[in-house]
């Protein structure tokens, strides 16, 4: 009879992407690894697929990575009943070093479905909320500052890099004089609103939101993801052990992008993925956020 599933609930609710895929990533490790190795989570978010690997895998062990406090207590929550299975970081992976080399590393970035769903974070336009996008509340750049401090052109120059946002110079435009009469949005959504102004009318109701590019590249900017995207790559493949496996999770294209010219360029590792693997149409009906989500893989050589 099939043992009855550990995995528990959390108040962090959190739909893992591309499930099934990252445990078949796991599945291709040498036989010894599975047997006794070790694997860093480096966003662990909930725990969702921290918990899986753990299941699957009664023999591995998992470090697991983040900067959200709220994350990191969730995920200590979910993934205590493994024991000493589990070692959670309260750490951005840009900053992490491991003790030891590791069998398997994976990411997935981006913001959670928890953090969008939390009005109080300011990810969304859905929910009115401050203008925060935090990751780590600790850190002082909130987006509120950002567009504050930011002078017009400069701003224009951060959403067009980071949201590739077409009509970036008119958004910002906007959102300066904004600020130059009223000094500051109420909120996420008036910020949103402002931003969908700026679109022409024919493109306003898209199946994306006009506002979707900038909120983006705001958050961005203020968590410098790409930044530590970059480090992370630079970084991992020495945590490796030989043929460990390095497995990344992206959501847009700069992210994707990066990842697949370092798994090319990079002498230390060697391409598992050509393509990169994306959900199944069954997936993406149940979880939306996964219709954007590109796994790639690579091996140490």
């Amino acid at each position: 009879m099939k043992e009855e599933s550990k995995i528990v609930t959390s108040k962090f609710k959190h739909t893992p992407v591309l499930s099934s895929e990252v445990i078949e990533a796991i599945s291709q490790l040498p036989a010894t690894i599975l047997k006794k190795g070790t694997l860093i989570d480096a966003t662990i978010g909930g725990g969702g697929h921290a918990s899986l690997i753990l299941e699957t895998y009664s023999n591995l062990h998992i470090i697991g990575l983040d900067q959200d406090p709220v994350a990191i207590k969730a995920a200590t929550d979910r993934l205590s009943i493994y024991g000493s299975r589990v070692k959670i970081v309260s750490s951005n992976f840009a900053d992490f070093f491991p003790e030891k080399k590791v069998s398997f590393i994976f990411a997935d970035l981006g913001v959670s479905s928890p953090q969008i769903d939390e009005a109080q974070r300011g990810f969304s336009f859905r929910l009115d909320g401050p203008l925060d996008m935090r990751m780590n509340p600790k850190k002082d750049l909130t987006a509120a500052k950002l567009i504050k401090e930011t002078d017009e052109r400069t701003l224009a120059d951060l959403i067009y890099k980071y949201g590739e946002e077409r009509f970036s110079r008119r958004i910002a435009r906007r959102i300066k004089n904004d600020l130059s009469v009223n000094h500051s949005y109420t909120g996420t959504a008036s910020l949103a609103h402002a931003i969908a102004s700026c679109y022409p009318a024919k493109f306003r109701n898209g199946r994306i939101h006009p506002a979707t590019k900038t909120f983006q590249a705001l958050r961005i900017v203020i968590n410098n993801e790409i930044e530590a995207l970059e480090t992370l790559l630079e970084k991992a493949p020495n945590w490796l052990l030989p043929g460990g496996i390095m497995g990344i999770i992206s959501f847009h294209s700069l992210e994707d992008r990066l990842v697949k010219h370092s798994f090319l360029k990079d002498e230390r590792l060697e391409r598992i993925t050509r393509k990169p693997i994306v959900a199944s149409a069954n997936e993406n009906s149940i979880n939306t956020r996964s219709r954007s989500a590109k796994f790639r893989m690579a091996k140490k050589l």
